[in-house]
């Protein structure tokens, strides 16, 4: 204090803010760091990618929902491991990649029906040319449909195919699938597999009925076609229609209605529309 009634003089020290590593500019540093470390990393594996890659992700990135419509018409310009495709198991009109690892070259309408029409001659000439098929002849129907080609074993007046009421395979329906599988593993279209039925009521009661028995029939013919000669995940989908859909819907008790149907689709940009027409 100062005399002879002078003012107070105080000296004030400020003390500086806290210590530095309770602030919070450090943070900003350290977000910055792995950012920069995060974008070299992305940075390192797009040049590690191939040519197709590194255009597919672009492409994306240009346009994401035309980008998705592309892959769901199956446009896109990469393919999908097809050990386990993208959202699980259940995910199979996704495109994939085949077991050689080359991409499989997308065909034109015109160059894919004329491959299924080789098809459809050669499977008309082995069944005539087998003795033991050759009875089976007027039985198997072999026509384009919208979706791409139908292969249906129709059976008759006597069991052809399966044994009355049953999903049991008779033995020349087994030697039948087998050469189909043999011709159809060769091509790169999915199958699907069709189980019908005419509209007799099954006679073993409520708890098994022709939407079983569809059902059963055409997963025993999967069976046989995967075992002999179709790649694996080849089969698209299994499907029972119990007499729902007849083939002579004049009279839904004809035993014609009682059929297997091998539904092979085009493989070209057409083929998820077409596929999305069948319920």
């Amino acid at each position: 204090m100062a005399k002879n009634g002078g003012s107070e003089i105080r000296i004030i020290k400020k003390k500086n803010g806290g210590h530095g590593h309770h602030g919070g500019a450090w943070k900003v540093a350290y977000a910055d760091f792995v950012t920069a470390m995060m974008a070299f990393f992305l940075v390192m594996w797009l040049i590690g990618l191939d040519a197709k890659t590194r255009a597919a992700i672009a492409a994306y990135f240009r346009d994401p929902v035309g980008f998705m419509e592309a892959v769901r018409r199956s446009e896109a310009i990469f393919t999908i491991n097809d050990a386990l495709p993208p959202g699980g198991k259940n995910t199979p009109h996704m495109p994939r990649a085949p077991k050689d690892g080359n991409p499989r070259p997308t065909k034109d309408r015109k160059t894919e029906r004329r491959a299924l029409e080789q098809l459809r001659r050669e499977l008309e000439g082995a069944i005539a040319s087998i003795p033991e098929l050759a009875h089976l002849k007027d039985h198997v129907e072999i026509e384009f449909v919208k979706e791409g080609l139908r292969i249906e074993l129709l059976e008759g007046k006597e069991p052809m195919f399966f044994r009355t009421g049953s999903a049991q395979l008779t033995p020349a329906a087994r030697r039948l699938l087998t050469l189909i599988a043999q011709k159809l593993g060769k091509l790169d279209n999915h199958i699907v597999v069709e189980g019908h039925t005419d509209a007799q009521p099954y006679r073993a009661g409520a708890h098994y009925t022709n939407w079983e028995l569809s059902t059963d029939r055409a997963n025993a013919a999967r069976r046989v076609l995967e075992s002999s000669g179709l790649r694996k995940g080849q089969v698209l989908e299994v499907r029972g229609y119990a007499d729902t859909r007849p083939r002579n819907p004049y009279d839904p008790f004809h035993y014609s209605n009682r059929r297997v149907s091998l539904l092979i689709p085009y493989l070209s940009k057409e083929e998820a529309e077409s596929l999305k027409s069948v319920p």
